[in-house]
């Protein structure tokens, strides 16, 4: 019963680095940003699929913690791409 979810995450981790090959390599700033939110939620959904694997119910809490923090990155890195400033005086 574990196998399609390791399959799953095999997968998942592929796709993690052709996403990250986006990245680095990508043509403007905020496709790069949307790769890296991109991998932010590929990994989130990676540490649950590993979590249910090894029996750790508590990965879905630190999931949502990365998630949490994800998004906050995220919009600040997309404020300052796009501003040039965090905070306007």
């Amino acid at each position: 019963m574990i196998v399609p979810f390791v399959a799953t995450g095999i997968i998942i981790a592929c796709t993690i680095l052709v996403c990250s090959y986006r990245a680095i390599f990508g043509p403007g700033t905020f496709n790069r940003i949307v790769a890296a939110n991109v991998i932010g939620t590929k990994a989130i959904v990676l540490l649950v699929i590993v979590g249910y694997i090894i029996e750790r119910p508590h990965f879905v809490d630190v999931a949502l913690m990365y998630a949490a923090i994800a998004f906050i990155g995220t919009i600040i890195i997309a404020k300052y791409a796009e501003r040039g400033e965090l905070c306007s005086p």
